[in-house]
């Protein structure tokens, strides 16, 4: 009983503590330079959650989730912490927000080290047997699984969805050299072929563009940007020959088809890749299979064998 209160009044200290830092009210006073990082920051924040106005639509984002995560966010900024570009990127592709990650894995933390107390409570109030030490180490096992609970699965998902997102750059490149080969100018271009399709990746596309012209920024450095958050090089690949286009006046047109033509040579690549290692999967089961019918009929005559 001593070690359970023990474990309890650890928790509860945790808690209040995790809490604590979080509460905006107890920052000190800032200098105007931090002030000015901080805007900077949060004028960054804003862009980025704007970009996720396409996944967004479809989202089940709670509200509260949100608000918890950035203060959580904003007080790892005041620490000089961030989550890892790669999981950011991935992030991006799946339409989370990072202030929404960063709840779930404060929550996950939380439920974790609070479900071995309780368990060990319950048992102990029906006179179960509880190893002695394990009430010490399990809340911290429990809050150590919580946190990265969250983060499980994210970069195999966010790999399909980038593969998506390649296939679809490829169809807007072709789409963009075909309005310029009507006679558009790349701007127009631009918006005309990403209206084509309401799918997640050309919409996402699609705002981009708008939020680049509401903000007066070139489509072409917009683009750039979405492809370093979502880690899609094709996309900054584009935003690099449009710059070249409007500030040399190179021609674009058939660089767009070739690198459309290129891109889709590469995906029936990594798609007959994928094909051939299932194959190699389906060869190894079947493989399987022959072994233990082998050893279906083998295995009376041994025994026969062996009884004898």
């Amino acid at each position: 009983m001593t070690l359970i209160m023990l474990c309890g009044a650890l928790g509860g200290l945790g808690l209040f503590l995790a809490l604590r830092s979080l509460d905006p009210r107890t920052d000190a006073a800032i200098s105007g330079a931090t002030a000015l990082a901080r805007l900077d920051a949060d004028l960054h924040r804003n862009r980025a959650a704007i970009a996720l106005t396409a996944d967004r639509r479809h989202s089940t984002e709670s509200e509260r989730l949100r608000r918890l995560g950035s203060r959580a966010r904003a007080r790892l900024d005041r620490w000089g912490l961030d989550l890892p570009r790669d999981l950011r990127a991935d992030l991006s592709l799946l339409g989370r927000s990072i202030e929404t990650h960063l709840a779930l894995t404060l929550a996950g933390a939380a439920a974790g080290f609070v479900l071995p107390i309780v368990l060990v409570v319950l048992l102990t109030l029906v006179g179960g047997g509880v190893p002695a030490g394990s009430p010490v180490w399990m809340p911290v096992l429990g809050a150590i699984l919580g946190t990265a609970l969250p983060s499980l699965g994210i970069s195999s998902r966010a790999g399909e969805r980038r593969r998506d997102f390649r296939h679809v750059v490829g169809s807007f490149l072709d789409l963009v050299s075909m309005n310029l080969a009507g006679g558009r100018g790349i701007p127009e271009a631009l918006t005309s072929a990403s209206t084509i399709s309401d799918g997640w990746a050309m919409v996402r596309i699609r705002d981009t563009l708008e939020t680049a012209r509401l903000q007066g920024a070139t489509p072409w450095s917009a683009l750039g940007h979405l492809g370093e958050e979502t880690r899609v090089d094709e996309l900054r690949d584009l935003a690099s020959a449009l710059a070249l286009v409007a500030d040399d006046g190179a021609k674009i047109r058939e660089s767009l088809a070739a690198r459309a033509a290129s891109l889709r040579r590469r995906e029936l690549a990594d798609a007959e890749g994928r094909a051939q290692a299932r194959s190699q999967s389906m060869l190894v089961a079947q493989l399987l299979l022959c072994l233990g019918f082998l050893v279906f009929l083998i295995y009376p005559a041994v025994a026969r064998v062996l009884g004898s």
